[in-house]
């Protein structure tokens, strides 16, 4: 099954981002990830811009799924079944 682009923007610290991410992996989904806390300068600033634009409380993870820029807010299984299915 061909699944549509992910964006997962997560804090390498974070244990509901590492759920994220192991979940797409184990169900072979493709994604980008974007460890917003290892980035540094205007790679950050911009990083946070995107976000701040789907999710302005900047929480983690942040996926934005499918050319419908769906975007799933935590962990949520269900959420990003959904949000791909669309």
């Amino acid at each position: 099954m061909s699944h549509p682009s992910v964006l997962l923007y997560a804090l390498s610290t974070c244990v509901h981002c590492r759920h994220a991410r192991e979940y797409l992996e184990k169900n072979h989904i493709e994604f980008n990830c974007t460890y917003v806390d290892k980035l540094s300068g205007q790679d950050k600033d911009e990083a946070l811009e995107k976000i701040r634009e789907v999710n302005p409380r900047l929480s983690f993870p942040t996926l934005v799924i499918g050319p419908s820029h769906v975007v799933v807010i935590g962990y949520n299984p269900e959420a990003i079944e959904e949000a791909l299915a669309q």
